[in-house]
C-alpha cells in the first residue's frame, strides 16, 4: 500500500526533525564529556590532535548533520536537501562495514548506532519525494 505524497512528506519532516535534534544532543554530550563519549565509542583520547580530531567528527559533523537534517525540514519537499542528509547518515555505517572487513564489526553501543544511522539513513530515501535520486 502506498502512502500518499502529504502523509510521506508529513512523516519525513519527523524524522528530519527528529534527527536533527538526535545529533544535536549528541554534539552536546560529546562536547561535555569527551572521555566518556570517546570511550564508549573505542576512542583513546591522546594529546590535542586526537583531542581535535575527535570533536571535528563527534561534535563538527554531527551538528553539520544537525543543521542540515534542520534545514531539510524546513525547506519544505526539496529532495536534495533530504538526500544530502541520507548520504550524511549512510556514510558513517558505509565506512564502518568498509572497516568491518579489515577488523570485524563493531560492538556494542557502536553497533546499535550503527544500526540506527542505517535504518534513519534508508527511511529518508525510501520517504523522499518520486523522482531521480539526487534530483533538484
Amino acid at each position: 500500500m502506498a502512502l500518499s505524497a502529504v502523509y510521506r512528506s508529513w512523516l519525513r519532516g519527523r524524522l528530519l526533525q527528529l534527527l536533527a535534534t538526535a545529533s544535536s544532543l549528541a554534539a552536546l554530550a560529546a562536547m561535555l564529556d569527551p572521555d566518556r563519549i570517546a570511550g564508549a565509542m573505542g576512542i583513546f583520547l591522546v594529546g590535542v590532535n586526537g583531542y581535535s580530531q575527535f570533536y571535528a567528527v563527534y561534535v563538527g559533523m554531527r551538528l553539520a548533520t544537525a543543521m542540515l537534517a534542520l534545514l531539510a525540514a524546513r525547506s519544505g519537499d526539496q529532495p536534495l536537501l533530504v538526500d544530502l542528509t541520507a548520504l550524511f547518515l549512510l556514510a558513517q555505517p558505509a565506512g564502518r562495514l568498509v572497516a568491518a572487513f579489515a577488523i570485524g564489526l563493531p560492538k556494542g553501543v557502536l553497533l546499535a548506532v550503527c544500526a540506527v544511522e542505517l535504518l534513519a539513513g534508508l527511511s529518508l530515501l525510501a520517504l523522499r519525494p518520486r523522482g531521480k535520486f539526487l534530483s533538484l
